[in-house]
């Protein structure tokens, strides 16, 4: 059993910051990339970030520049520094996980998601 526990959503003005956290606990043997993905409202679910355990970072066209996502292998936590939130960063935001559990099943885990929320 896995579970990611996502943090940090909320009500954010235009240009603000607000930080993503994500932790994960469970039978983990090892979790090999974390990352974030978001989906707004009629729209596709999409990657923002992710990062490997061998720290190669993969960024979402939008969010590149303005996101930094970073990682505590020691505590299977993730993390996600949003700057110069826009209206259309609206959406809710899922923590993503490569997970191999002790006995080498290996699967992707999602947590359940946060609203980030840009508006005025």
């Amino acid at each position: 059993q896995v579970q990611l526990e996502e943090s940090g959503g909320g009500l954010v003005q235009p240009g603000g910051s607000a930080r993503l956290s994500c932790a994960a606990s469970g039978t983990i043997y090892s979790i090999s990339a974390m990352g974030w993905f978001r989906q707004a409202p009629g729209k596709q679910r999409e990657l923002v970030a992710r990062l490997t355990s061998g720290g190669d970072t993969n960024y979402g066209d939008s969010v590149t520049g303005r996101f930094t996502i970073s990682r505590d292998n020691a505590e299977n936590t993730v993390y996600l520094q949003m700057n110069s939130l826009k209206p259309e960063d609206t959406a809710v935001y899922y923590c993503n996980a490569a997970v191999v559990l002790h006995g080498g099943y290996a699967f992707n885990a999602w947590g359940q998601g946060t609203l980030v929320t840009v508006s005025s």
